[in-house]
């Protein structure tokens, strides 16, 4: 079995030729059936969820933050700290982002929440670049997610999650080596599916 770090590098490349167009319709339906997730878990009630911004090859998330926005929810985007933690800050249309000081990613300025925002949220959307149908995830390499959601869990605030990847990126059951500390994630998001990973 290949390792993590294998099929992440091998994934990116991949992404890595992606063009402008196979984006932009990318984003287009993982906001399409991002949405569709988002309604089921709220029961069809607005709500607040946590998002990401997907940046250069990444899957394209800014169509979904704002659709999550334009049919009333709430989105939180999140800002790495020290230590691998997440806080949290609202997205509006105006909100500015500002280069991250932890990791290669841009973050939204504003007001810092910390895990106490979890507990109106009803689902979070998060990044991956790869997952499998057993439910084991790849994640960017910080570990930011992995100890979040499970402190999420340690704190019994189980909110489900979704991972967002490309088509191509959900891969059959057992294909990812899993760790004890790896978080299992039960949905992936992708431009064509809502896909049930375990």
């Amino acid at each position: 079995m290949p390792s993590k770090e294998e099929i992440r590098s091998a994934h990116r490349l991949r992404r890595a030729a992606l063009s402008p167009a196979g984006l932009e319709a990318a984003g287009a339906g993982i906001a399409r059936h991002g949405l569709q997730w988002a309604t089921m878990v709220a029961a069809g009630e607005r709500s607040t969820f946590a998002v990401y911004l997907g940046v250069g090859s990444e899957p394209p998330t800014l169509p979904l933050i704002a659709a999550l926005h334009s049919t009333g929810h709430r989105v939180l985007l999140p800002v790495c700290g020290p230590s691998r933690t997440l806080s949290w800050v609202y997205w509006t249309p105006a909100t500015r982002f500002a280069r991250s000081s932890y990791a290669p990613i841009d973050e939204p300025v504003g007001e810092q929440h910390g895990t106490e925002a979890m507990q109106e949220a009803a689902g979070i959307f998060a990044p991956a670049t790869a997952v499998d149908l057993s439910g084991n995830r790849i994640g960017q390499g910080g570990g930011y997610y992995d100890k979040f959601l499970a402190g999420l869990e340690a704190d019994g605030l189980p909110v489900p999650a979704a991972a967002v990847v490309f088509d191509h990126e959900v891969l059959p059951a057992g294909s990812i080596p899993a760790e004890s500390f790896d978080h299992k994630i039960p949905v992936a998001v992708t431009p064509s599916h809502l896909t049930k990973l375990m």
